[in-house]
């Protein structure tokens, strides 16, 4: 890559971390209250979790869309208009708080549900700009930003919501204008700064590295790409890892609440899960490119089978603690390896479209592995329930194996 696309990069890169910590402090913030504010408003605990499941849900089926609306209009505009879906989001949630109507909260995830699933596709758009052997650290690099959003979300949630209270307004709202506020600062640095798209300097990069791009006469069918056993590999290493993730994280607030633990103790066992999650990013984007995609894929589906049988070992808070940490460190490299891997096996042409669609899987499971938690749970109880979802952690474990050993010898990337 020549100096000045390789400057570039760097730049696009910076911007999307930036726009992705902005938006992920937004989302946590009011991630943080969704739950209350759903029992609050509709005055029935019972539906306590349907706001984050509208949410997840509104998220998983507008992520295909976007793929096509990256297409048409580019990255740049494709993130400003989810940006700014986030900024309609926040205010319809703020005042539906305002007024007490559940209806118009759930109206409202929607909106932020459409916006997550745009502000997640960045981390391609630092792929696409990345020759292969620095993508893994690219987008490493701009999902990191969701370190800020874990700090930064629950810590504004509080004094955001004395301000609002000042006003006469519920402080359960403070959360959603702080949302609101972040979505726009994103969506400004993104509109005023990404330039060139990061669409352009992928095509230049094509051009320029022919060696590097994946070639076809015409634009694949997303089944024809997904029966290729690299994109397969990928895709089902980001799909079963976000399930098993979620399936032993939602429910493990509930589990420590039946052993009387403290909402502090349980923040605290979330807390080290999400840093697990963002916080080691970078060193999955590195040893994707130093390793090769495989992998870290391998790491992270065994470091996900590790954490489910760990989180069995007792309810007390440093096991369970130690556990989550490592339920998000491996779904962190699974999400990083199989991101990367399956930028590898794309043309420019194909990449916004199959993108979107992986997203749309991988939303639909963690929607999913959200409802199934409660059901499971409540039928098999909190151990047995882990001990599924580490069976559910094998898959891509060993589907990941059989392909490497029909693979041996391979580049860091594979490009088929």
């Amino acid at each position: 890559m020549t100096q000045s696309l390789e400057s570039l990069a760097r730049k696009i890169t910076a911007i999307l971390f930036a726009q992705q910590s902005l938006a992920s402090a937004g989302f946590i913030a009011a991630a943080t209250l969704n739950s209350i504010v759903g029992k609050e408003l509709s005055q029935n605990p019972s539906w306590a979790g349907l706001p984050t499941a509208v949410y997840l849900l509104a998220g998983a089926f507008s992520a295909f869309m976007w793929g096509y609306v990256y297409d048409a209009i580019g990255r740049r505009k494709g993130l400003t208009l989810g940006l700014t879906s986030g900024v309609v989001g926040s205010n319809i949630t703020f005042y539906s708080i305002a007024i007490h109507s559940f209806p118009i909260f759930m109206l409202g995830m929607i909106f932020m549900g459409i916006a997550n699933s745009a502000v997640q596709l960045g981390r391609f758009a630092a792929a696409e700009v990345n020759k292969p052997e620095h993508r893994g650290q690219a987008i490493s690099n701009v999902v990191i930003g969701g370190t800020v959003g874990s700090v930064v979300g629950p810590f504004v949630a509080g004094p955001a919501g004395s301000l609002v209270g000042s006003w006469g307004i519920d402080e359960l709202a403070g959360a959603y204008m702080v949302a609101a506020f972040l979505f726009a600062i994103g969506a400004v640095v993104v509109f005023t700064s990404l330039k060139p798209d990061p669409r352009e300097i992928g095509k230049q990069i094509a051009e320029q590295f022919p060696e590097t791009v994946i070639k076809h006469k015409h634009v694949r069918p997303l089944l024809e790409i997904f029966r290729q056993p690299a994109a397969l590999v990928a895709l089902l290493s980001m799909v079963l890892g976000q399930m098993v993730m979620v399936l032993v994280m939602v429910i493990t607030s509930l589990h420590m609440r039946g052993h009387n633990h403290e909402l502090t103790d349980i923040s605290a066992v979330i807390a080290s899960h999400t840093f697990g999650m963002y916080a080691f990013s970078i060193l999955s984007g590195r040893l994707a490119d130093k390793w090769g995609r495989g992998t870290v894929i391998l790491i992270g589906s065994a470091t996900l089978v590790i954490a489910c049988i760990a989180a069995t070992i007792s309810p007390d808070v440093l096991p369970l603690g130690v556990a989550l940490f490592l339920l998000g460190l491996g779904w962190n490299f699974c999400f990083v390896g199989g991101s990367t891997l399956l930028a590898d096996q794309l043309s420019p042409a194909e990449r916004a479209r199959t993108q979107g669609f992986n997203d749309l899987l991988v939303g639909l499971a963690s929607a999913l592995g959200s409802l199934e938690s409660g059901f499971i749970f409540a039928s098999l109880g909190y151990n047995r329930m882990a001990y599924v979802s580490a069976a559910v952690a094998l898959i891509p474990l060993a589907v990941v194996v059989m392909w490497m050993m029909r693979k041996p010898g391979t580049r860091n990337y594979e490009l088929r």
